[in-house]
């Protein structure tokens, strides 16, 4: 057995399913995501799988967060241990755990390129390995998978749970970080151990690769944030809020700051597109959560905000289905999210209730105004199994989830 891999492992077939094709193939694999949501595990599936495929395989496994590999800090001491390491003959899988704490990284990764016979995976914790990083220097020499906290199918498989009310409560109470199946699921169990993960995010992957100094702001920024999920926000009116509270700071640091948030897969940051125009608006958008039990342990499961947490849960979703989401304007009406994928667009409303005429009205009405023949669809948290609305489709969250 590889040292650090465990021997029982639960497996996460939709990830695995696009990482197949690839496997053995002299391209480098980049698996990213936030802090605990699954990379590792990920990585260990992939050596599960080539080890069940030919048990004698040569595998370097390298996991920059054990000290044991200390001493590979930068990207000569890496490349002069894969190659010494590396079979004489035959394929050799090499699997690099938070890959962004060796400094100069992706020139070991170009270097490592250069071999035939490995097979390079490599995980991080920080969106610039795609965005500079590697990018720059591997330009079509590698693919990008992004990995989310347990979608809620994933959720109930992983906890042995039946898909019903119950469930889809703790759900969107306590998020999706696989961990949770070792805790007992009490709030001020998994809470207490949420807001480590938040810290362990804030400190390792904020605080100290960007050197913050102010971070008070930082933490109060995030809270502002959770308060205000799936809310329009500019910058600027983001700093006029935290001023009005004696919370000082420029609206180009507060920019720089949510950067940071959304580097290190805290949070998402989803901006406006103009149906009529058909550009993006340059300022305000919207912010979820990556993980709304880290949201919730920060702020609280509050009643009054169950329609921003839906909203959230709706959002991440559509990414864990591989959609590119964004805040749909038209007019002075609002369509809350339009999700593109493979050139085809599904529109959906989002909606705690719609007995209520008024939205009904508001709900169905906005998107009766898109003049397309793409797929409309209001979720809302009261299960309806009539007729469509003039052929908008109307669907329970918790089916949503599980379509």
């Amino acid at each position: 057995m590889i040292p650090g891999v465990p021997d029982k492992i639960l497996i996460r077939s939709h990830y695995l399913e696009k990482l197949q094709p690839f496997i053995g193939q002299n391209i480098i694999k980049v698996i990213t995501g936030q802090r605990r949501v699954g990379k590792s595990y990920l990585l260990f599936q992939i050596i599960q799988l080539i080890l069940n495929r030919d048990p004698k395989a040569t595998i370097i496994y390298i996991n920059k967060e054990d000290l044991a590999f200390s001493f590979l800090r930068t990207a000569h001491d890496l490349n002069e241990y894969v190659v010494a390491k590396k079979a004489k003959s035959g394929k050799t899988y090499v699997f690099i755990d938070e890959i962004q704490d060796v400094e100069n990284f992706g020139e070991a990764l170009r270097s490592l390129l250069l071999n035939g016979d490995l097979d390079l995976y490599c995980t991080g914790s920080n969106a610039n390995l795609l965005s500079g990083d590697i990018a720059g220097h591997l330009s079509g020499r590698y693919i990008a998978l992004e990995v989310y906290s347990l979608a809620y199918s994933e959720f109930i498989d992983f906890h042995g749970l039946a898909g019903n009310d119950e469930s889809l409560d703790k759900y969107l109470k306590y998020g999706g970080l696989p961990y949770l199946i070792h805790l007992e699921l009490r709030d001020e169990i998994v809470f207490d151990y949420l807001k480590n993960i938040y810290q362990s995010i804030v400190y390792r992957d904020i605080i100290n690769r960007y050197a913050i100094r102010n971070v008070n702001f930082l933490e109060q920024l995030v809270l502002f944030l959770a308060a205000h999920t799936g809310s329009i926000f500019s910058a600027k009116k983001i700093s006029d809020f935290l001023k009005s509270q004696r919370i000082k700071m420029a609206p180009n640091q507060v920019q720089n700051y949510i950067q940071h948030l959304v580097n290190a897969f805290l949070i998402h940051k989803v901006g406006r597109y103009d149906l009529i125009g058909k550009r993006l608006f340059e300022i305000g958008e919207k912010y979820y959560f990556e993980n709304l039990g880290i949201r919730n342990g920060l702020w609280g499961y509050r009643l009054e905000d169950r329609g921003k947490i839906m909203e959230n849960v709706v959002y991440n979703h559509l990414l864990f289905r591989g959609y590119k989401v964004q805040v749909g304007i038209l007019g002075d009406k609002e369509i809350d999210f339009i999700a593109e994928k493979e050139g085809e667009k599904l529109y959906v409303q989002v909606a705690l209730s719609i007995n209520n005429p008024e939205t009904l009205e508001r709900e169905f009405g906005n998107l009766k105004n898109i003049r397309d023949n793409y797929p409309k669809k209001v979720v809302t948290l009261e299960a309806f199994s009539g007729n469509t609305v003039e052929g908008i489709e109307i669907q329970d969250l918790r089916s949503f989830l599980l379509a």
